[in-house]
């Protein structure tokens, strides 16, 4: 079943990532190998019988670079909008944090060893927070947005 907006690349990149990381690719990749090692005495373990291996094993890494890092450029922008989601839902988190990724990475060390910090005081904290629907957090980002606004100096 075909996902909205999906073409047939997207399914195709999909399905090969998800078949690669199965115990069945790794057994026929593991079972080719074997072949390849028992046929060796076959042909003298000449130059062509290393290069089809060789050239196999190219082939198939170079292609996988590709589709496993385009599957992980879409997981990787998934995740960064749901928690964009919960930092604009959140009312004690600040909007500012939501691109977050776009920083440098000094930028990101700072922003890390701030929340160290923060985890090492919600310890003590003994409260849960609740979570928002987007309705929630729109009416939260006006109620930020209107304190920030009153309490900024200017």
């Amino acid at each position: 079943m075909a996902k909205h907006g999906e073409n047939l690349f997207e399914k195709l990149a999909h399905k090969a990532t998800a078949f690669s990381g199965s115990t069945i690719a790794f057994m026929m990749a593991l079972g080719i190998i074997l072949v390849w090692l028992l046929t060796g005495p076959l042909f003298k373990f000449s130059d062509t019988w290393q290069l089809v291996i060789n050239t196999g094993t190219t082939i198939i890494t170079f292609l996988m670079v590709f589709l496993i890092q385009r599957m992980q450029n879409k997981d990787s922008h998934a995740i960064h909008l749901k928690l964009n989601e919960l930092v604009a839902a959140l009312n004690g988190p600040s909007n500012r944090l939501i691109d977050v990724e776009d920083l440098s990475e000094d930028e990101l060390e700072i922003l890390g060893n701030y929340y160290q910090t923060l985890a090492k005081m919600a310890k003590k904290e003994k409260n849960l927070s609740a979570s928002h629907s987007i309705e929630e957090a729109m009416a939260l980002h006006k109620i930020k947005y209107s304190r920030n606004k009153h309490t900024s100096p200017g």
